[in-house]
């Protein structure tokens, strides 16, 4: 039978575009690569938790790469886990944390493929510490258009294994990976939440925290100017240990622990987030925190995957979707840069009650064009409203790119291909990796091809 399906309609979790595609399926890893007929380019699809166009190609072809979804191996005494691409992060950790075992690095879903967080190289709260995603991949398997299948590691085609962590899935198609596991003895995290006032905080928090804590992260109040500028509550935790103050536990599994049920049912006619609903929801959140400090043991689950608790939350942006912002600014000016970009939202009149601010390390990235490198990263949820937001990013790109910093391309549907080139110095070099069927939007956006 045909793996080719009917055209049908995709789109990434910032719902901005909707784009008819050929969907190619894909039964099993050992066959071989489906191709679009003519000169058809195609580009893997996993669950679609990308927010712009870096999972989209427009005009071509999309391989149904969650189709891929089966475990090979687990070793649960070393916590080596070969898998198939399109298994989901949610899958795994199903699997392992009851025999004793973790993801070394997660982004902030678990309903990502494993297949997208390699071409992504996805990042977490523990990059000071653990690097990003492709830091613990200890192998993979490339299958190319031409058929030629090519294993690839950190030492074996390190160059192709460079190209294709952070590739953006242009490189090929992954078929499988194996992942070194990070050991935990539960599945709870010791936190602790503290309450600042100013951007100096933040980075005082971080810098303090950094030593002891293998997590750490905050909530950032970006609605307001003044005073209230860079107000925030910074997260930091470790798994917990086997012996625990037992008073800390929750006397019940708090919502989030269960697998999600709820969902948002339907998308409203005009977006829920507003200036004044804004306003109020950051004014609300950073006050529910009663004393300065709170301590506690919670799930997992709750910790690093709030919003997975309700299933389609992209929907309240209403029927023109959301953008998110998402740079990372070097060190050495990440105070004065970070209030700018803070600044400059506020005034706006803009922003996002999904304000992450946080401090990417010293683990180098082994990809190409992996985003994380040493410095602050901010991340913010933008209502798509159309020119008035395109000329706020306008500035924000001019603040970033004097900065010398970098847009995440995952998050990103339409950074200039002078900022992606300046951020991405090598692109020229990972561009002959490119598998010559395979692109993507994003990919002829940034390098200005049709």
């Amino acid at each position: 039978m045909s793996p080719a399906t009917p055209a049908r309609v995709f789109t990434s979790w910032g719902r901005v575009q909707r784009v008819a595609h050929t969907a190619l399926g894909l039964p099993s890893r050992h066959g071989a690569l489906p191709l679009p007929g003519g000169d058809a380019s195609v580009l893997p699809f996993g669950n679609g938790r990308s927010y712009g166009d870096s999972n989209l190609n427009p005009g071509g072809a999309l391989l149904l790469a969650g189709q891929l979804d089966r475990f090979i191996d687990f070793d649960p005494q070393t916590g080596l886990l070969r898998c198939e691409a399109g298994v989901l992060l949610s899958t795994i950790l199903r699997l392992v944390v009851p025999q004793g075992w973790f993801l070394p690095v997660t982004p902030g879903t678990q309903f990502v493929t494993v297949g997208g967080a390699i071409a992504n190289d996805v990042h977490g709260k523990n990059h000071h510490a653990a690097g990003s995603f492709g830091n613990h991949v200890t192998q993979l398997e490339l299958l190319r258009s031409d058929g030629t299948r090519r294993r690839c590691s950190p030492t074996l085609h390190p160059d192709w294994f460079a190209a294709t962590v952070g590739g953006l899935g242009l490189t090929g198609l992954i078929t499988w990976a194996e992942i070194q596991l990070r050991r935990v003895v539960n599945p709870y995290m010791d936190t602790e939440t503290i309450r600042f006032d100013s951007l100096e905080a933040f980075f005082e928090l971080s810098q303090a925290s950094e030593r002891d804590h293998e997590y750490t992260v905050a909530w950032i109040d970006c609605a307001f100017t003044g005073q209230r500028l860079g107000r925030g509550l910074f997260s930091r935790a470790n798994h917990a240990p086997v012996a625990m103050d037992l008073s800390l536990l929750p006397r019940s599994l708090p919502s989030g622990v269960a697998e999600p049920s709820r969902r948002v049912p339907f998308t409203p006619p005009i977006s829920l987030i507003n200036t004044l609903s804004l306003k109020a929801f950051n004014t609300l959140y950073f006050h529910k925190q009663r004393t300065p400090v709170v301590r506690a043991v919670q799930h997992y689950r709750p910790f690093f995957y709030p919003l997975d608790a309700l299933l389609e939350w992209n929907r309240i942006y209403g029927p023109r979707g959301f953008h998110q912002y998402q740079c990372v600014i070097p060190p050495d000016d990440a105070l004065v840069v970070t209030r700018r970009l803070l600044h400059t939202i506020a005034h706006s009149g803009q922003g996002s009650f999904l304000a992450v601010l946080k401090q990417f390390g010293a683990p180098a990235s082994l990809g190409m064009l992996s985003f994380p490198q040493p410095g602050t990263t901010l991340a913010l949820d933008f209502p798509n409203v159309g020119p008035r937001l395109h000329r706020l990013f306008d500035e924000l790109d001019r603040i970033v790119l004097a900065a010398g910093g970098r847009l995440y391309p995952a998050k990103d549907g339409r950074m200039g291909a002078a900022l992606f080139q300046a951020g991405y110095p090598r692109w020229r070099e990972f561009a002959n990796y490119v598998d010559p069927r395979f692109s993507s939007g994003l990919w002829r956006r940034v390098t200005e091809t049709s």
